[in-house]
C-alpha cells in the first residue's frame, strides 16, 4: 500500500512539475517581446542614461483604435496590453526646451533639441514595430516612475520602462522624420470632434511610426483629436531628410502650421502663431540665441557647431515660479535626418558625445 502510494505521489509530482514547466514555457512565450525588450536594458551613463531595444509588437495600432482623452486613459492601455496589470503612473510632462533645424556644410540636414527639466533619466529606446517605421527617441524615464532613487538596474526594476515606447519626448526614424515636443504654459488643448483622441506623447509616437516626411506628419495629426497632457499645452518642431520643417502650434484648439521664413527654424517655449498668443510664454532669450546662431551661419552648422549651439542655450538650476521646477538640460540631442543618427551629450557633459544610429 505504501508502495503505491509513494508511486501515486511521485506521479502526481511529475504531473505537476510538468503543468508548471507549460505554464512557464507559455508565459514566456506570451510576453516573449517584453522578457526580450527587459534583458535588452544596458547602462550608457552614470547620470542616469540607459538604451533599450523593443522589437516587436507594442500594440500601437490598437491604441490609434480607441485613444485616450485623458492620461488615466493612457495609464490603463498602457497598464493592461504592456504591463499585463502591473500598476504605472504616467506623470504630465513639465518641461523647458529648445530646438532647431540646419543644413550642414556637406548638405545633410540636421535637427537639435534641448530636453530641460528637473532631474529625469534618460532611455534611448530603439523600435522596431510590426507596422510601422524603426525609430530611435528619447524618453524621460522620471515620467513613468522613475528617479535618482529609483532606477532600472536591477531586473525587477526594468519593468516600468515596457511603457516607454508610449512617451517619447523627441525622436527619428528610419525615413529621416524628426520631431521633438516643448511646452508652453497655457490652457491645455482638448479637440472635442468625432475623431480619436490623441495626446502630447502617443503623437509623437504616431508621427515616428507612421510618417515619413513633414507633411505626412502633419496630415496624420489632423486625422486626431489632441488632448494635452496634464496641465498645459505643447507645440512640436518637425523636420525630415528633404530639409523640410514646421512647427505645430494648437491655438483654442485649432492646429496651427508655421514654415520657416528661411530654410531655418527654431522653437523654444513661447508661441510663435502670428494673432493673439503670439510671444506668449517664455524661452525668448534662448529662440534669440539659437536664431542669431543660425542667421550668423545662414542656418549652415555641422554637427558639432550644432551641439555648440544648445550648450549656448543650456539651463542650469533654472528655477521656475510657476511650476515650483528647477531646470536644467538632462540631455541635447543632434539628429542628421540623412543619416538616422544621433549624438547625445547627456546631463551637460559636453566633452562627452554618445553618437548612436539606425543603420549600424
Amino acid at each position: 500500500m505504501e508502495k503505491k502510494k509513494s508511486g501515486l505521489f511521485k506521479k502526481v509530482s511529475l504531473y505537476i512539475l510538468i503543468v508548471l514547466i507549460v505554464l512557464v514555457v507559455g508565459a514566456g512565450f506570451v510576453f516573449r517581446t517584453e522578457i526580450k525588450a527587459i534583458n535588452s536594458i544596458e547602462k550608457v551613463d552614470d547620470y542616469g542614461f540607459y538604451t533599450m531595444e523593443y522589437a516587436g509588437d507594442y500594440g500601437f495600432d490598437e491604441f490609434l483604435e480607441v485613444g485616450a482623452s485623458n492620461d488615466q486613459e493612457l495609464i490603463d492601455f498602457v497598464t493592461g496590453r504592456l504591463l499585463r496589470g502591473i500598476p504605472v503612473s504616467v506623470s504630465a510632462p513639465t518641461l523647458n526646451c529648445s530646438t532647431f533645424n540646419a543644413v550642414t556644410p556637406d548638405g545633410e540636414y540636421i535637427f537639435g533639441r534641448n530636453f530641460d527639466m528637473g532631474y529625469s533619466p534618460g532611455l534611448l529606446i530603439h523600435t522596431k514595430p510590426v507596422n510601422g517605421y524603426e525609430s530611435i527617441s528619447m524618453v524621460n524615464l522620471g515620467f513613468v516612475g522613475y528617479s535618482e532613487g529609483y532606477l532600472p538596474d536591477k531586473v525587477f526594476d526594468k519593468v516600468l520602462t515596457l511603457a516607454a515606447p508610449y512617451v517619447p519626448m523627441d525622436g527619428i526614424n528610419e525615413k529621416g522624420m524628426a520631431v521633438g515636443v516643448l511646452l508652453l504654459q497655457d490652457t491645455p488643448t482638448m479637440q472635442d470632434t468625432e475623431k480619436v483622441d490623441i495626446n502630447t506623447s502617443t503623437a509623437i509616437r504616431l508621427l515616428l511610426d507612421k510618417a515619413a516626411t513633414v507633411d505626412e506628419a502633419v496630415a496624420l495629426l489632423q486625422k486626431y483629436d489632441m488632448r494635452s497632457t496634464g496641465g498645459g499645452n505643447y507645440h512640436y518642431q518637425i523636420t525630415d531628410a528633404q530639409g523640410n520643417s514646421v512647427i505645430v502650434e494648437y491655438i483654442n484648439n485649432e492646429m496651427q502650421v508655421l514654415k520657416p521664413e528661411t530654410t531655418y527654424q527654431a522653437s523654444t517655449n513661447f508661441y510663435l502663431t502670428p494673432g493673439e498668443k503670439y510671444n506668449f510664454g517664455d524661452g525668448q532669450d534662448r529662440y534669440e540665441i539659437v536664431m542669431s546662431g543660425l542667421k550668423e551661419k545662414d542656418g549652415v552648422l555641422n554637427a558639432e557647431e550644432g551641439m555648440n549651439l544648445l550648450e549656448e542655450v543650456k539651463l542650469v538650476d533654472y528655477p521656475d515660479e510657476k511650476t515650483g521646477i528647477i531646470y536644467s538640460t538632462q540631455w541635447s540631442a543632434i539628429y542628421n535626418n540623412n543619416r538616422k543618427t544621433v549624438d547625445l551629450a547627456i546631463g551637460r557633459n559636453y566633452e562627452n558625445i554618445y553618437h548612436f544610429s539606425l543603420q549600424e
